[in-house]
């Protein structure tokens, strides 16, 4: 499986915020996307997501469903934890599932993953940051998706929960994943560099 951006530009608010851009990341590998604040990091990851639309240039993903879009292949975890806060720990983990559906596992084993077994009757809203960011990565493992796409992806998260995620994303690479993660910090697994430049 391989994804891969030719020549993409990217207009927002009639400003361009990049143009020309390529890059590549295979099944196994991840690929950090760096940049000053402003350069289109954020945006570059929802572009792949299917949540913007490029101005030019193409993205595909050679190899994997044939029958399934890019989106539909891909886990997009943002700044923002979409997480419902009256519904409990647990039960957020059902929707998410039942929600994205595919190939999916027990909610109870994920939360014992990610170290939230203990809260899965608390209603969400009680949630710490950080808790709320393993909640977020818990989503990740309950409908498996080659594709994860990741925004500052351990914002929130103690050195613990940084060392946690960090097996999580090795264990997904492993099975033949691949991830693009746009981070100010090293995710704590190799990577290939994409540097973005712009405004800061």
């Amino acid at each position: 499986m391989r994804l891969s951006g030719r020549d993409i530009s990217c207009v927002r608010g009639g400003r361009e915020i990049f143009s020309g851009l390529d890059f590549e990341a295979a099944s196994g590998e991840a690929l950090a996307v760096a940049g000053p604040n402003g350069s289109g990091k954020t945006s570059l990851l929802r572009l792949i997501a299917g949540l913007l639309t490029p101005s030019g240039g193409s993205i595909d993903l050679v190899g994997g469903e044939t029958e399934l879009t890019l989106p539909e292949q891909s886990h997009y975890l943002g700044h923002r934890d979409a997480i419902k806060p009256a519904l409990s720990v647990l039960e957020n983990l059902w929707f998410w599932r039942d929600f994205l559906g595919g190939e999916a596992f027990d909610p109870v084993e994920i939360l014992k993953l990610v170290g939230l077994d203990h809260a899965a009757g608390l209603p969400a809203a009680y949630l710490s940051a950080g808790q709320r960011r393993r909640l977020s990565i818990a989503r990740l493992l309950a409908v498996r998706r080659p594709v994860w796409l990741l925004d500052e992806p351990t914002n929130a998260l103690d050195a613990a929960g940084q060392a946690l995620f960090a097996t999580l994303m090795g264990d997904h690479l492993s099975r033949g994943g691949l991830i693009v993660a746009a981070t100010h910090t090293p995710l704590g697994l190799a990577a290939r560099e994409l540097r973005i430049g712009g405004a800061s």
